[in-house]
């Protein structure tokens, strides 16, 4: 296959765009920590689907519902930890809440640490 200079030229504009466009998308993802606390961790469709062992539609459903907050960056869903922990303490049983606390704990506040040494 041949290319000419011409769209060999178009072609490398549309992936220096592209490119830029996926930059500032990572500034963003960068910039997470100026927003969220230390201790606040991110999950995308993915891994809440795999975490709750439920489908895609129905995160979908639960959005759409508004029961469980999420925010978009790029056309990609997220959702904070602190929001799905209090979804799943409300909306889902008592296991599913116990696995989803087992692989994302809260961390201890250092106050609490040094009571308990004591």
């Amino acid at each position: 296959m041949y290319i000419n200079n011409e769209d060999f030229e178009i072609w490398m504009q549309k992936l220096s765009k592209k490119l830029s466009e996926i930059g500032q998308d990572l500034k963003s993802l960068i910039n997470t920590k100026e927003v969220f606390s230390e201790d606040e961790t991110l999950l995308d469709n993915q891994d809440l689907a795999f975490l709750l062992k439920v489908s895609y539609r129905t995160l979908q459903r639960y959005r759409s519902s508004k029961k469980l907050p999420f925010f978009m960056i790029a056309h990609k869903t997220y959702y904070r930890t602190s929001d799905v922990r209090e979804f799943v303490r409300s909306h889902m049983d008592f296991q599913t809440y116990q696995d989803f606390e087992k692989k994302h704990s809260k961390p201890k506040d250092k106050n609490e640490n040094n009571i308990n040494d004591e």
